[in-house]
């Protein structure tokens, strides 16, 4: 059968429904880390119509087979379904689709993929030419057992807490683009009728992290994506106790266990995560096409 990429507009919402189910279903304790329901939840703070055109999905007689998130105009955060991770023929029509600009996947020049590790996809985006980026470290919490009680105040947010919550975020990632309006788009998005936004305190009552957490369903890993740490309270302890809190709501929400991907570089957050009980798994490394070389006239 005939592997076809969807154009983002062709089926909407309900496309989107649908690749956020499958998503969902990839899920697996035992697979290496991949794109979440949680990282399309997470950008429908862009709102609904980018994140619809923002998407995109590969179906052989009518199944999905791959589902693929540009997550910024340069890359494409790709996984497929478990049984078709090493099908050859798969991995070669998403490698003509990335490499082929007319294709509407990724433009010309540089550009980034990322797959799970074990997808034959890399290998023939290696043998194009495409390297190896800068290392990540995933890693995962078990939930079967109890999480310990982070110990200080830890609130769901709600719409009134916005305020609060976005500028704690803005303070954290040294960045103005997350306002309380994005918050309240993200929200309407349906990924987040399995989310919740945590907002961690001090012992003085001030508001200090903050940590989004994303269910993919009962039984199945979840995702903590994005956590973070005002930037005057940091050094205190506050990424651990946040870190805890998401462990011990995504337990609440049925999680397997817990998901979560940093830097390998930034070894302060690897070493807070690892407080919290994450344990790391192997390094996963984003393909790069490098930029074509300048014609010498």
């Amino acid at each position: 059968m005939v592997i076809m990429l969807d154009a983002p507009d062709e089926r909407g919402i309900d496309g989107l429904r649908e690749a956020v189910a499958a998503l969902s279903e990839w899920q697996d304790d035992a697979a290496p880390m991949q794109l979440h329901p949680g990282d399309i939840g997470w950008y429908w703070r862009t709102g609904a119509e980018t994140t619809v055109a923002a998407v995109r999905t590969w179906r052989r007689n009518g199944r999905i087979l791959a589902v693929g998130l540009l997550d910024g105009p340069r890359l494409l955060r790709l996984t497929t379904a478990p049984d078709v991770r090493r099908d050859e023929e798969l991995a070669r029509q998403l490698a003509a689709d990335a490499t082929a600009p007319e294709r509407g996947v990724l433009p010309a020049g540089e550009a980034n993929v990322e797959a799970p590790r074990d997808a034959v996809l890399l290998d023939v985006l290696s043998g194009a030419g495409w390297r190896a980026d800068e290392p990540w470290t995933p890693l995962r919490r078990d939930l079967t057992a109890p999480v310990e009680d982070p110990g200080v105040w830890v609130e769901t947010v709600g719409p009134e807490r916005v305020d609060v919550f976005t500028e704690v975020h803005r303070s954290a990632f040294g960045s103005p683009r997350f306002t309380s309006e994005r918050w309240h788009a993200m929200a309407t998005g349906f990924p987040y009728e399995d989310a919740r936004c945590l907002l961690a305190h001090d012992a003085d009552g001030n508001a200090v992290a903050v940590a989004t957490v994303w269910s993919a369903g009962p039984g199945r890993p979840g995702l903590l994506e994005p956590v973070g740490v005002h930037a005057e309270h940091r050094g205190r302890g506050h990424g651990r106790t946040v870190t805890l809190a998401a462990a011990g709501a995504l337990r609440a929400m049925g999680a397997s266990s817990a998901l979560v991907a940093t830097p390998s570089a930034n070894a302060p957050a690897v070493a807070t995560y690892r407080s919290a009980g994450f344990h790391p798994r192997p390094e996963t490394r984003d393909l790069h096409r490098p930029p074509s070389p300048t014609p010498q006239g």
